[in-house]
């Protein structure tokens, strides 16, 4: 039987739009200014696809325009859809001119939708006897699948394709792929602006369209069906006549070509190679281009997706001595500060991939590998601080990375839900790591069970790439000195942070647990004894609802799936507007459980040495902040009695004399007033009084003397509310106050400081505008939802923006100050050190003797950390513990 040939037929625009929104434009962007990820992109996927598929035709389908016949027909077709983002812009030429030089056919007609002339060219190939492949974003493609065509359908990823065959086709949507548009029909088609039957999903319409065998019968039968759907199927039947006739696909199209003439390959390298090098995506394009059989390009090097070739062991000491160009870092092994232990190591560049058993290994490959990573800046790891412990645990030094693509990808995109290695990989340079699906390949945490070996190694291999894609992006965005004078540095003492971790005390942990045991019992017992139920289950909230809501006839709280909610903010609210005792006491019991498991986990956490070793991660929060896990130290109440016990666990260890703390006073309001200009808020901060108690002297038009402790409140929490991105709504949920009096209140603020909201407005309105904030030390946070049609999304966009500028640029002269404190504990030759950041708070360690040359070291470091219209302070204590050295 002869194999039947086979045609490949892409929609030019719904892959090149998937590509744009797939791939970061920062990360490609020409010297010039031209955006490239779209061109990128596509060609990446054009790869994969005859990487995959090996047709023997193939040709591409572009739209002339948004106009077509479809538009003549039906003027608000497609209308309302976004304006082509300016990044966009001129990349559909490109890629056109890229097919030409690589001997691909392109199709478009005046008119005329891409998917017309896909549907025209896969009957014909299907008439000629060929394979027809349909590579398109648009599901009304499905039509035309049969036994001889297969749509191929975007998923996950841009090079991830499923493939909607019949039998696809009629799982998904219970009905055979010719019934598909009669669903689109009767359900609409929301991207196409093309409304249907309301409240009819594509369940309902596939059971309409089995049961009166076709859209025709469904419309003859309309009158039969009941209810308030059938009410409006009636109502709606030229809706979906319309939608029918719009969705339909021309096939009879004279193209002016035959499939038997879409041959390809005859590509003309010279002008290719021109091309690719001005787009400044040639060194990795090239290449994947020419592992296609059919582009006749010459051979160059294999890029990481392609094959790596892994090094003899007796090889691979040479190859290390000789390595000049950035080298790929994985480690493998246990990366608990204190604990770290590596048991592999594999070094990858230009595709040659060096696989070390750290336990197996002889000692001269183990010599040669310590003497690399300790004399060579030119590594590239991820997540190198993780790596850094279980190197140290393995006795090998490495002192510094030349780039982390974790914090790469982080500065890139602060928001983002994953930075391993394959979700960037895929992000930034278009492609999969590995035809196997391995979810939890992460690197992050440097556990590789479960992945292959030629996994880990393309893993290894592509870090180079990544680290270049990231660096150029940065680079482009003027913020690749946030790596050099930030986040590399503050890496490397972080690492020597965790390493060192901080003394606990047993004994206090020990009798503050078996307090908090007490506690506990006690609130369980008091709530139930209020309402008469012995029995009742706090923890339950189907008992708590009956309770609250029948038993005591409570205001009701907001309605979920499962009834009345029970969480912590409504029954606060609750307690608030009842002062019940019944809520007294279960608010006490839910926070004695809640800091008794606080201490628990302390309890755990405690190594062999004494010590707490946390992490602290430098890719969690989008403003740029620190958090602590494992365990999470920034989480321990500081007002409360018992939170402030908990505090005197942590204590000075052995050959040091106490524990000094340190904190920024106001630094958020600092980084405000500097950053508005508001000169009576800058004034205020000046005089250097008790700031809120000024400035709600300003406000209320009175003396100092005569602010009361709530007005001064008040005024404190608007401050840090308009700093946090608040709204009068949640000043008000916060404060426990109207939402007029809330709104007032922020008027009377922005009366006096009026320059602050002048600032506020332009940060929106300006990200607004390019899509991104900025802080003062050019961090950036992309957030494109402020452009949204969905108000919620929107909304929580604009809060994000009036936050991520103060919170950002407060979190960067943090960083700013630990690593003048470091520079200057090195340069004074001093032997305390920095154990803990927490928000805006320091815990050092203090050697015998050193206070005094401390308190000045620091307060010296942090109050110029950086240069504002207001002056930076800091309070300073000392003492035995956390909590006594609290000021």
């Amino acid at each position: 039987m002869v194999e039947k040939k086979t045609l490949l037929v892409i929609d030019g625009h719904s892959a090149a739009f998937r590509a744009f929104y797939a791939l970061n434009p920062e990360a490609f962007c020409t010297s010039d200014g031209q955006y490239t990820n779209a061109v990128y992109g596509f060609l990446r996927m054009l790869v994969k696809m005859l990487q995959d598929e090996q047709p023997d035709y193939l040709a591409v389908a572009f739209d002339v325009s948004r106009h077509s016949f479809r538009t003549d027909e039906y003027p608000e077709y497609k209308a309302g859809r976004k304006p082509t983002p300016p990044e966009f812009k001129g990349q559909i030429e490109l890629i056109k001119e890229a097919l030409a030089h690589l001997g691909v056919t392109t199709l478009e007609q005046e008119n005329i939708e891409a998917d017309d002339i896909l549907a025209t060219l896969a009957t014909q190939g299907s008439e000629q006897g060929l394979q027809v492949l349909v590579a398109s974003g648009d599901r009304d493609t499905f039509q035309l699948s049969n036994e001889s065509v297969t749509v191929l359908y975007p998923s996950r990823s841009i090079t991830d394709l499923k493939r909607m065959t019949p039998q696809a086709i009629a799982e998904k949507y219970g009905v055979p792929p010719h019934r598909y548009p009669e669903i689109a029909a009767l359900v609409g088609e929301k991207a196409d602006n093309l409304p249907g039957v309301p409240g009819v999903g594509e369940k309902t319409a596939a059971a309409w369209i089995n049961k009166y065998d076709g859209l025709a019968g469904v419309l003859a039968h309309a009158a039969d069906i009941g209810g308030k759907r059938g009410e409006d199927l009636r109502s709606h039947i030229e809706d979906v006549k319309r939608n029918r006739k719009l969705n339909a696909l021309l096939t009879d199209l004279d193209l002016g070509i035959n499939v038997g003439e879409l041959t390809f390959g005859k590509a003309n390298a010279d002008s290719l190679a021109k091309l690719l090098d001005k787009l400044e995506i040639g060194q990795t394009l090239r290449a994947a281009l020419a592992s296609v059989p059919a582009f006749e390009l010459g051979q160059e090097t294999p890029s990481a997706r392609e094959e790596v070739k892994i090094l003899a062991e007796q090889d691979i000491p040479k190859w290390i001595r000789a390595l000049s160009k950035p080298v790929g870092v994985i480690v493998e092994g246990e990366t608990t500060p204190g604990l770290g232990d590596a048991t592999r190591v594999l070094l990858a560049s230009e595709n040659q991939v060096a696989n070390i058993d750290l336990i197996a290994a002889p000692p001269d490959l183990v010599s040669a590998l310590k003497d690399f990573l300790a004399r060579t800046d030119n590594t590239i790891f991820h997540n190198w601080k993780a790596a850094w412990h279980a190197l140290k645990g393995g006795g090998i030094k490495v002192e510094m990375p030349g780039w982390d693509t974790e914090i790469g990808g982080y500065l890139l995109d602060p928001s983002a839900r994953s930075y391993e290695v394959e979700v960037l990989s895929e992000k930034l340079l278009g492609y999969s790591l590995s035809p196997e699906n391995n979810e939890d390949s992460g690197q992050a945490t440097l556990d590789l069970s479960g992945t292959s070996d030629t996994k880990i190694a393309q893993m290894a291999a592509a870090l180079p790439q990544i680290a270049q894609a990231e660096k150029k992006a940065l680079s482009s965005s003027r913020a690749e000195h946030l790596w050099l004078q930030l986040e590399r540095p503050i890496s490397r003492i972080l690492a020597r942070m965790e390493d060192t971790g901080i003394a606990v005390s047993d004994q206090v942990l020990g009798d503050l647990e078996n307090d908090l045991r007490k506690q506990t019992e006690d609130a369980k017992q008091q709530a139930r004894a209020q309402v008469c139920r012995p029995d009742l289950n706090l923890s339950s909230p189907k008992q708590l609802q009956e309770v609250l809501f029948e038993q005591l006839q409570m205001p009701k709280t907001k309605k979920t799936r499962t009834g009345y909610t029970t969480n912590a903010d409504a029954l606060e609210w609750l307690f608030g507007k009842t002062q019940h005792p019944f809520l007294q006491y279960l608010l006490a019991h839910r926070d004695s459980i809640k800091l008794l498991q606080t201490v628990q986990g302390l309890q755990k956490a405690v190594h062999p040495d004494g010590r707490i070793h946390t992490s602290f991660k430098q890719t969690v929060t989008a403003t740029g902040r620190l958090s602590s896990a494992e365990p999470n130290l920034q989480n321990i109440p500081v007002r409360s009695v018992n939170g402030q016990r908990i505090r005197e666990a942590f204590i000075f260890g052995d050959g040091f004399e106490n524990l000094m703390s340190v904190d920024y006073s106001q630094i958020e309001m600092r980084v405000m007033a500097h950053m508005s200009g508001d000169k009576d808020l800058i004034a205020a901060i000046k005089t250097g009084e008790d700031l809120h108690r000024t400035m709600a002297a300003m406000i209320f038009d009175i003396s100092p003397e005569d602010v009361s402790e709530q007005m001064r409140s008040k005024v404190k929490a608007t401050s840090y509310g308009l700093a946090y991105g608040l709204s009068a709504y949640g000043l008000a949920s916060q404060l426990r106050i109207a939402q007029k009096e809330a709104e007032k209140l922020m008027d009377q603020y922005f009366q006096r400081f009026g320059k602050v909201r002048s600032y506020l407005h332009q940060i929106v309105e300006r990200a607004r505008k390019v899509g991104y904030t900025e802080t003062m030390q050019g961090r950036r946070r992309a957030l494109p939802d402020l452009k949204s049609s969905n108000h919620n999304l929107r909304r929580m966009a604009e809060r994000a923006a009036l936050n991520a500028p103060i919170q950002g640029s407060a979190a960067d002269l943090m960083k700013q100050a630990m690593i003048r404190v470091d520079e200057q504990l090195q340069a004074q030759g001093l032997s305390s050190r920095v154990l803990l950041q927490i928000h805006d708070e320091l815990i050092l360690e203090v050697a015998p003797g050193e206070e005094n040359q401390l308190r000045c070291l620091v307060e010296d470091a942090m109050c110029n950390a950086a240069s504002l219209e207001v002056p930076l302070s800091v309070g300073i204590g000392v003492g035995s513990n956390w909590r006594s050295a609290a000021h």
